[in-house]
């Protein structure tokens, strides 16, 4: 069975990056959109960024400018390059894999916290 693998979390300075990436273990036939999701304490989970198979990208107002969402067909892995990162980006993130027939995947989940 297929099992997105998440990595790149952990405790930062507001201003500083980080860089989350996500590996498919095993191989997603028929890939739709590869991104991620945010849930902080108490709050729904919530978009980040997508990208399409063409590359286009879709991302929450909240990180415009400050996050990019890529793909690297080689390795397989999908990243999220997380730049001024600040208290409120707080949360754990989740990775997320489709597929054109409009099944799932959701990675285990990495915490990120922004300290002031």
């Amino acid at each position: 069975q297929v099992q997105l693998v998440e990595s790149g979390g952990g405790l930062v300075q507001a201003g500083r990056s980080l860089r989350l990436s996500c590996a498919a273990s095993g191989s997603i036939l028929r890939p739709n959109t590869r991104g991620w999701y945010r849930q902080a304490p108490g709050k729904q989970r919530e978009l980040v960024a997508d990208i399409t198979r063409t590359g286009s990208t879709n991302y929450a107002d909240s990180v415009k400018g400050r996050f990019t969402v890529s793909f690297d067909n080689v390795k397989n892995t999908v990243y999220l390059q997380m730049n001024s990162l600040q208290p409120e980006d707080t949360a754990v993130y989740y990775c997320r894999w489709t597929q054109t027939t409009g099944y799932t995947y959701w990675g285990q989940g990495t915490q990120v916290t922004v300290s002031s």
